[in-house]
């Protein structure tokens, strides 16, 4: 097996040199494998062409990054979105009646691309807010 390369901690791809250094990871993530299970995880990052750290990195990373995890904060997002874009299409609809003009499909495009960019951040919102009242009865007006 080859020695893995030990990463520059200052290491990232976006530096001006070309050699990664404007980003400093300050942090460490450790867990305890077995013999097996080392090799294992050697053997796929040398398969990807990766250190073992970059490679957990990224994996893990992109684990986390998988939003949503919830079908119901998925569902939630979904309905979220749905509820912005006929709202605004609805306002934009009237508006530009009131005109004499008509609501342009640029606009419309530009009405779905933001309920989407929002949609999860809106969904989440929703969610903690239910989720912080308290039981029956009890809740927030």
């Amino acid at each position: 097996m080859n020695t893995p390369r030990i990463p520059n901690p200052l290491s990232s791809p976006d530096s001006p040199k070309g050699d990664g250094r404007s980003l400093l990871r300050a942090k460490t993530i450790a867990t305890r494998v077995t013999p097996e299970e080392l090799a294992e995880v050697e053997t796929a990052a040398e398969g990807a062409g990766k250190t073992v750290a970059e490679w957990l990195r990224e994996l893990a990373l992109k684990a986390a990054r998988e939003r949503p995890a919830d079908p119901t904060e998925l569902l939630l997002a979904e309905v979220s979105a749905l509820r912005y874009m006929l709202l605004n299409l609805f306002h934009a609809t009237a508006q530009a009646n009131a005109e004499g003009k008509h609501l342009l499909p640029d606009s419309v495009v530009k009405i779905r691309d933001q309920a989407n960019l929002r949609k999860l951040a809106d969904a989440r919102k929703l969610l903690a807010e239910f989720l912080s009242q308290e039981g029956p009865g009890e809740g927030k007006p």
